[in-house]
């Protein structure tokens, strides 16, 4: 077990890469994304330094507090979106990874508009249908992507999806469904469109290596960088 947050970081890298290889995929297709939502600005500090350069918050608080601490960083908002923080979260968040309401997404819109910029987003859909889990279903999630398509300051980049804990083969099979559902939905956009929809979020500490051979393009990791009681 490694004993510092640099080695861990280190590690999740060189396993990524392993990974990668043994799938053959290129490392560089893939964006670790550190998700430091249960730890402090020193912890964060020490990510960085190490050379994370993407950071995962998952509440509106917190992406402004540590987005506006270390500016220079990649910031990804992974949480629960709330309808009256969505100007902070857009101010904050280089891409949010969890839209599944058309209203939110008017809304981030107007929010992008106001500061000069085109959001990019993911569109979170729910493709093991456990009840306890947010996003769009599957039969739901080209409409929502036509639908944000026509919003000027909304820039739909690709899916995302959490798959059931405790199971490597049904997590895998979560993730090659998103991976067939985002081919399905780019091969009907218009080429602009489809161009910029090229990203798939899915994998956190316990089933990232299920989710690289599958496709995803970014990973979502915490424990296992920022806990030393978690072994990469």
């Amino acid at each position: 077990m490694a004993d510092t947050l640099a080695q861990r970081y280190d590690e999740v890298l060189a396993s990524v890469r392993a990974v990668c290889a043994e799938v053959g995929r290129s490392a560089e297709e893939v964006r670790l994304i550190a998700v430091s939502k249960t730890v402090g600005p020193e912890a964060i500090r020490e990510a960085i330094a190490a050379g994370a350069r993407d950071l995962g918050e998952n509440r509106p608080d917190r992406i402004v507090e540590m987005a506006g601490l270390f500016p220079e960083q990649r910031w990804h908002f992974i949480g629960n979106i709330q309808s009256r923080r969505i100007p902070d979260i857009v101010g904050a968040a280089a891409l949010i990874h969890s839209l599944y309401q058309v209203r939110h997404a008017e809304k981030i819109d107007a929010a992008a508009a106001a500061l000069g910029k085109v959001q990019d987003v993911l569109i979170e859909v729910n493709v093991s249908g456990e009840e306890s889990k947010s996003g769009v279903t599957p039969k739901e999630a080209q409409l929502l992507v036509e639908q944000c398509a026509a919003l000027p300051h909304v820039r739909v980049r690709g899916l995302m999806t959490m798959a059931p804990q405790g199971d490597a083969q049904r997590a895998r099979e979560c993730f090659e469904d998103l991976a067939a559902l985002a081919a399905s939905i780019r091969a009907a956009l218009p080429s602009d469109k489809a161009a910029a929809f090229c990203e798939l979020s899915m994998g956190m500490s316990e089933d990232w290596p299920q989710a690289i051979a599958a496709g995803a393009t970014m990973i979502r990791v915490g424990r296992a960088i920022f806990s030393d009681a978690f072994s990469a």
